[in-house]
């Protein structure tokens, strides 16, 4: 499988509404054969980034383990598949939720949906494995939005988060999250074990995202 870029939308000023809109359009234009970009977007952007940005995967930032019903101020992810999610994260650092809720959300998802599932430890990475989600992004949240890459700060991490993962579900692949800025962070993560990255704040604050994830993935 193609390497994985997931660019987090977050809730950024310039990754938002109009912008979110932009931005999503700058990743399509980044896009190259042998690697497969996702645009991972606030829910109140799903359907505007859906329609703006054809050809580009788009996955939302966040579900619950909820139906139709009373389920007010909660994301179902029966109304992320009608708006266009191919895909979603869940348990990011900055929107924690239990086991139980992974659990969960996983079962009610069709087979052609992608889950990327965060992961702050190699023992939780490990935990959540037994899931099966797709993808486990690996991100100390010591490190998210900061400068230094985890594969520079903590190699080890990556790599052994790979390996845990593996001996309980090798079909579940590791992402590497957390200060990825550069083409090199990308390089040392593929060197590591990871199928891919998750990153935000180097794409999204960025004045030519294009550029800048052309460089990301020119080691790829």
């Amino acid at each position: 499988m193609e390497p994985l870029v997931v660019v987090n939308h977050k809730t950024y000023e310039t990754a938002q509404a109009d912008a979110a809109v932009e931005l999503a359009k700058a990743i399509r234009n980044a896009q190259r054969a042998g690697v497969h970009m996702i645009s991972a977007v606030s829910a109140f952007d799903l359907s505007a980034v859906v329609a703006g940005s054809p050809g580009l995967a788009v996955w939302s930032q966040h579900l619950d383990p909820v139906g139709f019903g009373s389920n007010t101020g909660h994301l179902a992810p029966a109304t992320a598949i009608a708006r266009g999610a191919v895909g979603s994260l869940l348990n990011h650092s900055e929107c924690r939720v239990s086991i139980e809720h992974i659990e969960s959300v996983i079962s009610m998802l069709p087979d052609d949906f992608t889950i990327c599932v965060c992961a702050a430890t190699v023992e939780e990475a490990t935990r959540i494995a037994h899931f099966s989600p797709d993808f486990i992004a690996i991100e100390p949240p010591e490190l998210i939005g900061g400068d230094i890459s985890v594969t520079t700060a903590d190699p080890s991490i990556v790599s052994d988060t790979v390996e845990a993962v593996y001996a309980v579900n090798p079909e579940v692949r590791v992402l590497c999250g957390a200060g990825v800025k550069n083409g090199d962070d990308v390089a040392a993560a593929i060197d590591l074990g990871a199928h891919g990255v998750l990153l935000a704040s180097g794409v999204t604050k960025a004045s030519d995202p294009t550029a800048v994830l052309q460089d990301l993935i020119q080691s790829l």
